[in-house]
């Protein structure tokens, strides 16, 4: 199969994000294991986190520019490095700057696979981005529950300190491999754009940079909506473990919440971002966004009552959260267009660090205070809300550009 196939390219770009999605989603795991044996607090800990996410989001504005200047097989070879040796170095810290350091170190590498490889499904499939960036995002959301059973048998059995070494050097050997395979699609000629008269906005209708594309309001009502959205399902992704020893559950109870949780994350990146393709991004964001804030509140009324109604409102948390990862990437390139779609999502991903400040030690902070998860939840099911009104607003403000635009097009018509 040629390289320059673009199903080959959106599988080898699959399978380096489905090696970082253990960096993120099985942490939870490791959470229990390290206060035990350090005795370091939850929200410490849960420090590490939250800086592993704003490594993984901040980097990505500069290799997100690197990657689409000069292509991602470089970049992504040295990202399996930096992966697979900051993941292995948690094994071996025993300081919390050392924590937080090798944590750093493999969000470093995750930044420049994950932004990457949605900015390689953008480019390859430009007229089905809902879809194409749906399933690499899923990757990232649901590859983890290939390994999770495996993981917490590991930890059980050898203890967490090898299994983050095993695992770490595995996923970083796997994404050098694949790294070498990576091309980016080969340059079209330009188009000429036909200019629109009257000078109105050009949102959706050009190539934007990422200069230009932070002088539109658009930009800024979507990154506020991320952030909103971000944080509750980082604020479950952190603390799944801390809540279910805090609510008497189980390990078995932990394992299936966290087997499960990964393919509902993975399965609603797919879903919502083909519907995105037929219902329209922002009307399916409206609905999504809803969903999630009665999803949250379900978690505290009920998730606490046994170990299978706990998995059960992650699977939904998840499901109605994940898809976030596949509509702002698709819904960024629709309004700033393909051409410099690695750094422009990558600008807006940014807001994934700042929710996961939010949502992981906020989250685990206002627990140590208040003994209970209730406040963190309801706070995030209200930030969903507001979310789910601003993508109602962000519907209306395309609409009404649209049809001024439409309205232009018909006037030099109707006077030629």
């Amino acid at each position: 199969m040629s390289l320059n196939n673009r199903w080959f390219q959106l599988c080898a770009s699959l399978i380096a994000m489905i090696m970082i999605a253990n960096l993120q989603y099985a942490w939870t795991l490791f959470v229990q294991p390290l206060q035990q044996e350090t005795g370091w607090r939850l929200s410490d800990i849960q420090g590490a986190f939250a800086v592993f996410i704003l490594f993984q989001t901040w980097v990505q504005p500069l290799d997100g520019w690197l990657i689409d200047k000069f292509g991602p097989r470089g970049f992504i070879s040295i990202a399996g490095l930096l992966c697979g040796l900051g993941w292995a170095g948690l094994g071996y810290a025993t300081t919390l700057p050392m924590l937080y350091t090798m944590y750093c170190i493999a969000g470093i590498g995750a930044a420049f696979v994950y932004s990457g490889s949605i900015g390689s499904a953008l480019k390859w499939f430009k007229e089905r981005r809902g879809l194409a960036s749906g399933i690499m995002a899923a990757g990232f959301g649901g590859g983890t529950a290939l390994f999770i059973p495996f993981i917490s048998s590991m930890i059980a059995s050898n203890g967490y300190r090898s299994t983050f070494i095993a695992t770490g050097l595995f996923q970083g050997l796997v994404i050098v491999v694949v790294a070498q395979f990576l091309r980016h699609p080969p340059i079209q000629p330009a188009v000429v754009a036909v200019p629109v008269a009257g000078g109105g906005s050009q949102v959706g209708k050009k190539h934007f940079t990422t200069g230009e594309m932070l002088r539109t309001p658009q930009f800024y009502m979507m990154y506020a909506m991320f952030v909103l959205m971000a944080t509750g399902g980082l604020l479950v992704t952190a603390n799944a473990g801390p809540m279910a020893r805090s609510w008497g559950l189980t390990a078995a109870a932990l394992t299936l919440a966290a087997t499960l949780s990964p393919l509902a994350n993975g399965a609603s990146r797919i879903f919502w971002g083909w519907a995105s393709d037929r219902l329209g991004r922002e009307t399916t964001m409206i609905i999504a966004f809803l969903l999630q804030a009665v999803c949250l509140v379900l978690v505290v009324s009920v998730g606490s009552i046994s170990g299978a109604w706990f998995a059960f409102t992650l699977v939904l948390v998840y499901f109605t959260w994940g898809e976030i990862y596949s509509l702002f990437p698709s819904t960024a390139a629709d309004y700033f267009g393909t051409r410099h779609a690695t750094s422009n999502y990558a600008v807006l991903y940014t807001a994934k660090g700042v929710a996961s400040i939010i949502g992981g030690w906020a989250g685990a902070l206002l627990f140590e205070q208040s003994g209970s998860w209730a406040v963190g939840f309801y706070g995030s099911a209200v930030m969903a809300l507001i979310a789910a009104g601003m993508a109602v607003g962000l519907r209306a403000s395309n609409a009404t550009g649209k049809a001024r635009a439409e309205s232009l097009v018909g006037a030099v018509g109707a006077r030629s």
